[in-house]
């Protein structure tokens, strides 16, 4: 499987892109109550419509087209119309940053919205940081969390609705693994500060490296809370949730972030008039 370089002009002239959920849904005939189970496909998906072009440029993407082979290689995208981020953040990338790792500890949920671990396990968490729990009976009280009080190494408040229950053994208590809907990061370098705003998108990097392939392509869902330091501490909400557990300190791009995408149809066509102008089409689905 080969990595093939996408033409960069022309842009697309019409774009459908989506994100796709595997959800399972049952709804009791008798009582009316719906039950749902999400599973781990998700991923985006595009239709793409180039506008008209000479010979030379439509050659260009015909190349393109024939070397994907069609889903046999793999191709760097993003979404057509937000290519450029909207927020202000002040360079290229930002780095996946392990603040909580505890992996076997009892949990216990008062007042409906707070955590007490039963030994120390919230001390390097500040305020907008994002907690994934997993082990405790009540799914309500697992998943992603967003810390609104640090209150101290053991108790924290979250924006969650929870169930409250006494002490349960067995939890674990992480951030930036696969499963949860929100990242923790530090800034690129001491200075590194601004804004990532609610539809921005960020790639996860398979390495140290801005120049590194993508693993995934998350759209952000909640302004970014960005907590002066040095470096800053970036706390930021995504989805789709993440598929695999990435290595902390990873790259998360912000300049120009594209996910790893492969064609859906084998085929390779287009359209052309006498006057020798091009048009044409195809749809891609995110590498999972």
């Amino acid at each position: 499987m080969a990595v093939v370089t996408m033409p960069t002009t022309p842009n697309f002239s019409t774009s459908y892109f989506r994100l796709i959920r595997a959800v399972a849904v049952s709804t009791s005939p008798f009582s009316g109550k719906t039950l749902t189970q999400e599973f781990d496909r998700v991923g985006w998906e595009a239709e793409v419509g180039l506008p008209s072009m000479n010979r030379a440029q439509a050659a260009e993407w015909q190349a393109f087209i024939a070397r994907c082979k069609g889903s046999v290689n793999t191709f760097k995208f993003a979404d057509p119309d937000a290519l450029t981020n909207t927020g202000t953040y002040s360079t290229g990338h930002l780095i996946l940053n392990s603040r909580v790792s505890n992996t076997n500890v009892a949990l216990t949920v008062t007042n409906g919205n707070t955590f007490t671990a039963g030994a120390s396990t919230f001390g390097s968490l500040v305020v907008g940081d994002y907690i994934h729990v997993t082990g405790m009976a009540s799914d309500e009280n697992n998943g992603t969390h967003k810390i609104v009080t640090a209150t101290s190494a053991t108790v924290v408040v979250v924006d969650s609705a929870l169930t409250n229950v006494s002490s349960t053994a067995g939890c674990k208590v992480q951030n930036n693994v696969k499963g949860a809907e929100g990242l923790n990061m530090v800034g690129s370098t001491n200075g590194a500060a601004g804004t990532i705003k609610k539809g921005d998108y960020l790639s996860i990097l398979n390495a140290t490296s801005a120049s590194a392939d993508p693993v995934q392509l998350l759209m952000v869902t909640e302004d970014a809370v960005d907590t002066s330091g040095s470096p800053h501490k970036f706390s930021v909400r995504t989805t789709p949730k993440l598929r695999t557990t990435p290595t902390n300190a990873t790259y998360v791009l912000f300049t120009s972030p594209k996910g790893m995408f492969r064609m859906i149809e084998p085929n390779l066509e287009w359209s052309a008039n006498n006057n020798s102008i091009y048009t044409m089409n195809f749809s891609c689905m995110e590498v999972i």
